[in-house]
Order: structure tokens, then C-alpha cells, then sequence
């Protein structure tokens, strides 16, 4: 395994419980002491416990070094490709510094397997870099696209919903049909295809996902401007099984690693391409979802009788969603750092994504408790749907805040609960 991020840490823990040895490589030795110790450096539902019991069966271990995993079968490259800073496009460069690093080491008879989500065309590169730069002749380049859910890695890996193998030889198909077996045996359906095909799934697959939520807070604006209701608007459309409930929640959007970088590099794609109108297409998707922000600050502004200026601000929620403590492009943290600079102060609060936002972002305030962070506030947001935020008690906080206003940015709360407690309630 090449990088030990979210992905690779749990590809490798989900490898060992498959029954593989396996060794995994990062060039950080803080990160690599950290899961030698078998401490997971993020929060990730079970995959500690998972974690340990690899190591300590010892079909895990972790290293600093590209040679220490040269002799391996099968390298799978788990690395980052975030957005550039200036365009759309996705940074390739660990991805490429991966392939040529191991193909200067390999010996084979091996693969080097992409799980690294890359624009299309990638794989392709990488295998002309491997074929020029190999140390010996059958190594072959293949790859096998990540589907994994935050929250629901150790699902994700142990039971995935389909694996899909980009392939160019049969020979290359053999040696994942192994690794998966016991998967593949367990009637996980598998798709072997090419390589472009393999890079697009999983763009394609978050791009939908993500039109999915942009659309319901369209007609969510719809529905705010017409007096209709979104949440049971959204129930009669999921009972359509040809387009059913999931991803139609109405609220604050999406954000995270994924999602919107994905998005993005279609678009990019399809632009690169050509594809002027499929461009547009897909960049109102991003464009949708992020004016939900935007809305969200001004139903603030609104509670607040005009201005954040002045006024005390409870965000509740840092991560972008549950059971992660992951920020990246957060819309709770977006809508909290935009409210600061409207002249709020802003106290957050979130189960286990603190530690994270107070690094990232430490000219917000952290309260430790729900009720520490809502203290004398002027305005409560709800923008995480964390089930701990669902299950508050409107009447507790009553004691404690300064004015009752509550913006519920994710419908997760019971208006009518709210209201019987005295709060100005908003969604």
C-alpha cells in the first residue's frame, strides 16, 4: 500500500482481515509511528480496533521506505490527488512520483494498482511510465477505483456494493480476481472494463450522487419561495424506485474530499474536451450547492435582525458530515468563518472534529460541550446532522443561550418540539 491517508490506512487494515500480508509505505514518520502504535490518526467508526488486531497478527506493518515493499505481489497507490489551487483539475503529482518510484524497484512478476481517483487518461500514463521504467518485464499497471463512504470505511472494504477492475490483460484481471476472492465469492458484483472506463466510475458516481443533493435544494428554493413543503415533496419523490430516497436531503449541501473535487474534475474533463455544454451542466451543480451557504448566512442574518456584527454565534457541526472528523470543505466551517467575518463570535462545537477545525482554523472558538458552546449566543445553527445534535433538549438550551433563535441548516430537528419551547425555528 503507497499512502497511508483515509484510504490507504483502510484498504490496508481491510487486506490484512481478507488474510493478506500486507505492508504499507508513507513518507511521513509521524503518520507511519502513529499506526505502527496502531493509532489511527483520524476518526473512522471500528477501524481501530481492526487496526490493532492486524498489527498484532502481524500480517500488518508500516514503513518509510519504497524499498522495503518492493518484493511485494500487488502495490496498490492510495495517494492523494486534491484540486489544484487555480483550476479545477486534480494535483497528480504524488500520484505520478508513486508509479515512478515503484516501477524503478519492481521486479515483478507484479501489478501496480491506481485505487487513487485521477482524472481520465491517467492510467494510461502511468503504464507507458512503468513499461519504459521497469526493472522487470511483467509488471503491469491496472486500475481499481475506491468507493469508500466516511463513516462506513470498514463496510466499504469488507462488503463493498461492486469492485471494478481496469485491466489490459487477462493476466492482470487473475491477479485481482485474487486478492478479491473471498469478496468476488461472497457475490460482490464486479465489472472488468478498461482503464478510461475504470477512472470515470467513480467521478461519474459522486458527480450523480452530488447532482442528487444539488437538485433537492433547488426545489428546496422552490418550495421556500412558494410556501410548499420540501421534506414530504422529497418522501413522494424517493418512493419513485427510479429514482428513489437517498441523497434527496434538502439543506446545507455537500462537502468533504470527495464530493466536490469530483464534480470539479468532470467538469474540468469534459471542458479539456470540448464539451462546452456537459461543462456547464455539471458546474451548476457545484454552483447550487455551494449559494446553499449562502443561504444559510442570510437566514442567520435574518434571525439576528440584520447583522452578525456584535453577536454571539453557537455553530453546532464542524465535520461535513457525521461520523467523521474530517472538515474539507466543510459547510459548517465555511458558514462559521463567513459569519466571523461578518463580526459574529463564533463559538463551535462538534463530537469529535474539534481537534481538526481548531487546527485549520483557529480564529474560531471551540466550546468542549453543546451547552458551552451555546452559552449567551444570539443564534444556535445546527450544521452538521450529527444524531447527538437531533436528540438536543430545546428546553435545556433555553437556560442558557441569550436569545432563543435556531437555524436548522440540515432538517434534522422537530420544528414543532422547537417552537413549543419558545424558539424562532428556521430551516
Amino acid at each position: 500500500m503507497v499512502g497511508t491517508g483515509y484510504l490507504g490506512t483502510a484498504h490496508a487494515v481491510g487486506m490484512a482481515q481478507l488474510g493478506h500480508d500486507v505492508i504499507a509505505m508513507d513518507i511521513e514518520e509521524e503518520k507511519i509511528a502513529r499506526l505502527s502504535a496502531c493509532e489511527l490518526p483520524f476518526f473512522e467508526p471500528g477501524l481501530g480496533e481492526l487496526l490493532r488486531k492486524s498489527v498484532e497478527s502481524g500480517r500488518l506493518r508500516f514503513t518509510t521506505s519504497y524499498d522495503d515493499i518492493a518484493g511485494a505481489d500487488v502495490h496498490f497507490v492510495c495517494v492523494g490527488t486534491p484540486q489544484l489551487p487555480d483550476s479545477f483539475n486534480a494535483d497528480l503529482r504524488w500520484v505520478e512520483t508513486a508509479f515512478a518510484e515503484l516501477a524503478r524497484r519492481v521486479a515483478g512478476p507484479a501489478i501496480i494498482v491506481g485505487k487513487s481517483t485521477v482524472p481520465v487518461g491517467t492510467a494510461r500514463r502511468m503504464a507507458d511510465v512503468v513499461r519504459e521504467q521497469a526493472a522487470g518485464s511483467l509488471v503491469e499497471v491496472a486500475w481499481n477505483p475506491e468507493f469508500l463512504r466516511e463513516g462506513h470505511a470498514v463496510q466499504d472494504t469488507l462488503q463493498p456494493d461492486r469492485l471494478i477492475f481496469g485491466v489490459e490483460s487477462r493476466w492482470a484481471e487473475k491477479m485481482l480476481r485474487a486478492v478479491y476472492q473471498s469478496i468476488i465469492e461472497d457475490g460482490c458484483p464486479l465489472v472488468v472494463t478498461d482503464y478510461a472506463t475504470a477512472e470515470l466510475v467513480k467521478v461519474s458516481a459522486n458527480t450523480f450522487l452530488a447532482m442528487k443533493i444539488s437538485f433537492i435544494n433547488a426545489v428546496a428554493q422552490i418550495c421556500e419561495a412558494t410556501g410548499a413543503s420540501v421534506l414530504p415533496l422529497a418522501e413522494a419523490l424517493g418512493y419513485d424506485e427510479r429514482i428513489g430516497r437517498r441523497f434527496l436531503g434538502p439543506g446545507l449541501g455537500f462537502g468533504g474530499g470527495c464530493l466536490p473535487k469530483d464534480v470539479r474534475a468532470l467538469c474540468a474533463c469534459a471542458t479539456d474536451l470540448g464539451l462546452d455544454a456537459v461543462a456547464t451542466f455539471i458546474r451548476q451543480i457545484d454552483t447550487v450547492n455551494l449559494s446553499r451557504r449562502d443561504r444559510a448566512l442570510g437566514i442567520g442574518r435574518e434571525l439576528l435582525g440584520g447583522a452578525y456584527a456584535g453577536k454571539r454565534v453557537c455553530v453546532l457541526g464542524a465535520a461535513f458530515k457525521p461520523n467523521t472528523d474530517d472538515v474539507r470543505d466543510s459547510p459548517a466551517i465555511a458558514v462559521g468563518v463567513a459569519a466571523h467575518r461578518e463580526g459574529a463570535r463564533v463559538v463551535m462545537y462538534d463530537p469529535v472534529a474539534l481537534n481538526t477545525a481548531r487546527r485549520m482554523h483557529p480564529e474560531l472558538e471551540y466550546g468542549d460541550t453543546i451547552v458551552e458552546a451555546a452559552r449567551d449566543a444570539d443564534l444556535v445553527m445546527v450544521l452538521t446532522d450529527w444524531t447527538e445534535f437531533d436528540d438536543m433538549n430545546p428546553a435545556l438550551l433555553s437556560e442558557v443561550v441569550r436569545s432563543r433563535n435556531v437555524l436548522d441548516g440540515r432538517n434534522a430537528l422537530a420544528p414543532e418540539r422547537w417552537r413549543a419551547a419558545g424558539w424562532t425555528y428556521r430551516a
